[in-house]
């Protein structure tokens, strides 16, 4: 009976370590991430490792992460780059990432992005389809951006070559759906749940940076 008890005692005390092990474990290929075939930043990486999320302000997966990601991303290290991208899947999905990057353009995203997510998933102020861009200027004018001038910017050259590229970009990684991260545009990080995907996310950030150094 002591010999047993002194065994239970053991695995009771190996278990957590055991588990630690496994969490702080190398990311493994198809199960932690796909390699990307066609593999390339989103930007120039300039020395720093990239994070890019696509997103979709339609998508409920996507609101229900934002705040999660959006602390996640508030702690990321000086040498990591995040940057969100809008899926641009065509029809409403292209209206919906118009309508960031004319956010950004008007410099009113940092205060707008979150509050976007509320008005589709909680609040219902704004349509999933067919939003016009009066219904976008609106909604856009509480943040201080004169109605026109977010129009002219959602309707724009500049706003247009932002989602060509976002498109692009989603095309040449083969992102499946919303979320998704891609690290370095080398991996796209996989995950049974938001809490693992930002796990694995760390940890081919981690892989990275090892990578870069001499």
């Amino acid at each position: 009976m002591k010999f047993a008890s002194r065994l239970m005692t053991l695995l009771l005390v190996l278990l957590p370590l055991a588990a630690c092990a496994a969490s702080t474990s190398e990311p493994v290929e198809g199960r932690d991430y796909d390699l990307i075939a066609d593999p390339g930043p989103f930007a120039p990486l300039a020395g720093r490792i990239e994070v890019v999320e696509m997103f979709g302000y339609t998508c409920p997966h996507c609101a229900h992460f934002e705040p999660m990601l959006e602390a996640w991303a508030a702690k990321l290290p000086r040498d990591v780059r995040f940057t969100a991208v809008p899926a641009a899947f065509g029809g409403y999905w292209d209206a919906y990432a118009r309508a960031y990057y004319a956010a950004e353009q008007t410099g009113v995203l940092a205060r707008s992005h979150a509050d976007v997510f509320k008005a589709l998933h909680e609040q219902h102020s704004l349509p999933m389809q067919n939003v016009s861009p009066q219904e976008l200027a609106t909604f856009h004018a509480v943040y201080g951006v004169e109605p026109q001038a977010y129009i002219d910017a959602l309707r724009g050259e500049q706003v247009e070559a932002r989602v060509k590229a976002a498109r692009e970009f989603a095309m040449r990684t083969r992102v499946p759906g919303t979320p998704a991260l891609i690290v370095n545009g080398k991996y796209l990080v996989k995950g049974n749940n938001f809490q693992e995907l930002l796990r694995n996310a760390d940890a081919l950030i981690a892989r990275e940076r090892a990578a870069a150094r001499p």
